[in-house]
């Protein structure tokens, strides 16, 4: 297996819960979708703090906990990033009134 594409071959599971039970089952990667912050506007991908967790999916500790328990067995960690999503009410918002003369 070529290690710069393990994502090819690998076996990808989603839910974190139970690492050791993943990592029996020979699961070497781990999907995330957004769990950003989101105002809701737009099914959860308007992401409204790229930094932060949003709380009905835990804290930025469990997502820490989660990546450490992750990396010691082994399972790498993919996260969804849709920055063409981005909330208005991001600081990074596009802005039209800031383009006017």
């Amino acid at each position: 297996m070529i290690d710069d594409l393990w994502y090819k071959n690998g076996v990808f599971y989603g839910l974190l819960r139970r690492l050791d039970y993943l990592h029996g089952l020979g699961v070497t990667a781990i999907w995330l979708m957004l769990f950003q912050p989101s105002p809701g506007r737009d099914d959860g991908y308007d992401i409204s703090d790229y930094y932060g967790v949003d709380p009905r999916h835990g804290t930025l500790g469990d997502f820490v906990e989660s990546t450490h328990g992750c990396q010691q067995r082994g399972i790498h960690v993919i996260i969804d990033l849709v920055v063409n999503h981005t909330s208005d009410a991001h600081p990074w918002a596009f802005n039209e009134v800031a383009l006017l003369p």
